[in-house]
């Protein structure tokens, strides 16, 4: 089963429970087969705010939850410091599997390819259609590149506002995971400042 192929209206607006379902039996690529479970987004479904990532890690792809393991603590401790409340946000990601490779008896990530990201960026739209935000908030380089094009840069154009060809918002940051990976304490310490500064953005714009 892949995703959804008509085109989401106003008057087709989908509901987030039978997506949710939906997506749990997709097999639009071949991210399922080493992936435990379809890891679909959670949230207020009035959010105001949605937050999208790449695609869940290890911890993630084990619960089918977005954003549980350590990207998930940075992202909801930056929230809470930037003033975006968590319980009325929404999360989730552009890839619903978790792409891996084995290395001993870890599992480590693997960026999805351009195949994997198309195939599975009917079920996205198909969430914004369904919640409906004020602003979405691209984290990190292929978020940002599904919701603005390929041609946008991060590190050129992180924390602007754009409005989209739809009339929608998005406004791209980096992934927390990046943070995670900064060399030393003061180099996380910076980039988690720049971070909530990016969110504050998003609190101030659109509040509540």
């Amino acid at each position: 089963m892949g995703p959804p192929k008509r085109k989401l209206s106003a008057s087709l607006r989908p509901n987030l429970t039978t997506l949710r379902s939906e997506a749990a039996r997709c097999r639009a690529c071949d991210l399922w087969k080493n992936a435990t479970q379809t890891v679909f987004g959670e949230g207020a479904r009035t959010a105001r705010v949605m937050f999208v990532g790449e695609q869940p890690g290890d911890r993630e792809d084990r619960e089918g939850r977005p954003f549980v393991g350590p990207s998930g603590a940075v992202l909801e401790a930056a929230m809470a410091e930037a003033g975006v409340d968590r319980s009325k946000a929404y999360v989730t990601n552009a890839v619903k599997h978790f792409k891996w490779e084995p290395r001993g008896k870890r599992r480590i990530h693997q960026k999805p390819n351009a195949a994997e990201i198309a195939a599975c960026k009917p079920w996205l739209a198909a969430e914004i259609s369904a919640v409906r935000p004020a602003i979405v908030v691209a984290l990190g380089a292929t978020a940002a590149r599904v919701l603005l094009g390929p041609a946008f840069r991060v590190t050129r154009d992180r924390g602007k506002i754009v409005e989209t060809d739809d009339g929608g918002r998005v406004m791209a940051t980096v992934h927390p995971s990046s943070i995670l990976r900064a060399p030393d304490a003061a180099a996380r310490l910076r980039e988690r400042r720049r971070f909530v500064a990016d969110l504050r953005k998003v609190a101030r714009a659109f509040p509540g």
